[in-house]
């Protein structure tokens, strides 16, 4: 294997080869392109549409409601159902009555994400949950108490988490506000293709970015007929990656092991699918022009992104996965488009393998037997 100073893959191709598929559509765009940056082949899949509810008269009604009747305490859940709260306030020319009833009231936010959004709004979180959970929350009131407080809580699409049930046994009042409701994905060709090619193992990662988003994944694998093999694609070669432990909860419900950074963060999630990637999808070997990396669709040899053909790929895989053993004329030939037996094509294929190494010494002629890689042991 390559020695201390050998040089590195240049950071814009630390990724060059491998496939991600993404299943947000929210933020997809900047996930995209910070693995893009870095030479990933990203699929994007949506699995779920966000519908704000920023028109939504019952949303707007509660509003007001809330204007007339402040609340003591307000949860704010997710960053963009504040920030979706506060636009449609400002849609319906209350903002400022309502900002001013927030000023009032003891704000708890589950996580950085929604305390950023209050602090954005000009407000101050008074609590936050450092886990980025319900749970956490729940535990709080638990705690604390909440006999005869009224609570606002400002929920995303996918319901409550019980947060109202639990304040509702503990004898508070609560108003319920749903921000946005999660829709069908607005491309499910794109979801039907994704999940065949994780189910054939033929991606390298797959992300998530909210546990709703993993469930509906998770029930079209069903609907595809694919569910079993998804999961076990999973479990291998197939990189779950989650942007934090309430994403990655249903996953590990399967017995899985996601991806999960240690900062709730996308581009914590990023940077740590990257070092995964690198560290799971590259074969490496060392060889008289250098360090050659192979990865499923790129290969670099001392430090330089190489470009090859299907065939000049499938051949130089051949030649890595036998680590400096022979591959007889036969197995090229196998490689190749038709059904040829002439020696000569395996020759033509080799040599243009050669070519795109620019180093013709990398792959060596064995007489009579066939091709091998040149490797340092």
């Amino acid at each position: 294997m390559g020695g201390a100073g050998d040089p590195a893959p240049a950071a814009g191709q630390s990724l060059a080869g491998c496939r991600v598929v993404l299943t947000a559509k929210r933020r997809a765009a900047e996930l995209a392109t910070a693995l893009e940056r870095r030479g990933a082949e990203v699929l994007r899949a949506p699995i779920l549409t966000i519908i704000p509810h920023a028109d939504d008269d019952l949303l707007v009604a509660q509003t007001r409601a809330l204007i007339a009747d402040p609340p003591d305490v307000v949860v704010a859940t997710t960053g963009v159902g504040f920030r979706g709260w506060m636009d449609a306030a400002d849609a319906a020319g209350c903002a400022g009555e309502l900002l001013e009833v927030l000023r009032g009231a003891r704000i708890i936010a589950r996580g950085p994400k929604a305390q950023g959004a209050v602090h954005g709004a000009g407000l101050n979180a008074d609590w936050v949950a450092d886990s980025e959970t319900a749970a956490e929350i729940k535990e709080l009131f638990d705690d604390e108490g909440a006999a005869g407080l009224h609570v606002a809580v400002q929920h995303h699409g996918s319901g409550s988490d019980c947060i109202d049930e639990v304040l509702t046994g503990l004898g508070a009042r609560v108003t319920s506000l749903v921000v946005y409701r999660w829709g069908p994905s607005p491309d499910p060709e794109a979801v039907s293709r994704a999940i065949g090619l994780i189910a054939a193992a033929e991606v390298d990662a797959v992300a998530f970015t909210s546990a709703q988003g993993v469930a509906e994944f998770l029930a079209t694998c069903e609907r595809e007929g694919l569910r079993d093999e998804v999961i076990e694609a999973m479990r291998g070669p197939v990189i779950p990656a989650t942007v934090g432990p309430v994403t990655a909860a249903p996953l590990v419900d399967l017995g899985l092991t996601p991806l999960v950074p240690d900062r709730f963060r996308l581009g914590a999630l990023v940077r740590e699918l990257s070092t995964a990637l690198a560290e799971r999808c590259a074969a490496e070997l060392d060889t008289p022009a250098g360090t050659l990396r192979l990865r499923r669709s790129a290969a670099a040899l001392d430090g330089r992104t190489l470009s090859f053909s299907q065939v000049q790929l499938a051949v130089l895989r051949a030649l890595v996965a036998a680590e400096g053993g022979v591959v007889s004329r036969e197995e090229i030939l196998a490689l190749l488009p038709g059904s040829s037996n002439d020696p000569h094509a395996a020759e033509v294929a080799v040599a243009r393998l050669r070519d795109s190494l620019g180093d013709r010494s990398v792959v060596r002629t064995v007489p009579r037997r066939g091709y091998r890689l040149e490797v340092r042991r």
